[in-house]
């Protein structure tokens, strides 16, 4: 299955690599000539002058091509990691479950100090609420 993904992997860039030279050769509309890629009139003096037909149904199936070995490529990439992510992923979970020590209890909370409240100049401690609160002079 490894050697059907590295074939496919190596017509898969043969096919883009054609599909970029055709795309390139190409006459653009209204005959321009094929514009900066080769220059001129490369694609006539090249090909022939009614090439423009041929060129573009060989795009045509070269990008069908393309298309089909990359949906080809992902099936045969998906059929060779099936399951072994999960599977290794469950697997290391255990693993660490179990090389994990026991938590150590929580220590007991401590006691917070009393807190001041500073009202009108003077200050009155939060802990004892019954005690009056001194007034101000």
């Amino acid at each position: 299955m490894i050697f059907l993904f590295a074939l496919l992997t190596v017509v898969l860039v043969l096919v883009s690599s054609l599909l970029i030279l055709l795309v390139l050769v190409q006459l653009p509309k209204k005959d321009a000539g094929t514009g900066v890629a080769f220059g001129g009139a490369a694609a006539d003096a090249l090909f022939g002058a009614g090439s423009g037909n041929v060129l573009t149904k060989i795009t045509k199936w070269s990008a069908v091509a393309f298309f089909v070995l990359v949906l080809l490529l992902g099936a045969v990439h998906d059929h060779l990691n099936q399951g072994t992510d999960a599977a290794a992923f469950a697997k290391r979970i255990q693993q660490q479950q179990q090389a994990a020590p026991a938590m150590a209890p929580a220590p007991a909370p401590v006691a917070p100090k009393p807190a001041a409240v500073a009202t009108n100049g003077t200050l009155q401690l939060l802990s004892t609420p019954n005690a009056p609160a001194a007034k101000p002079n």
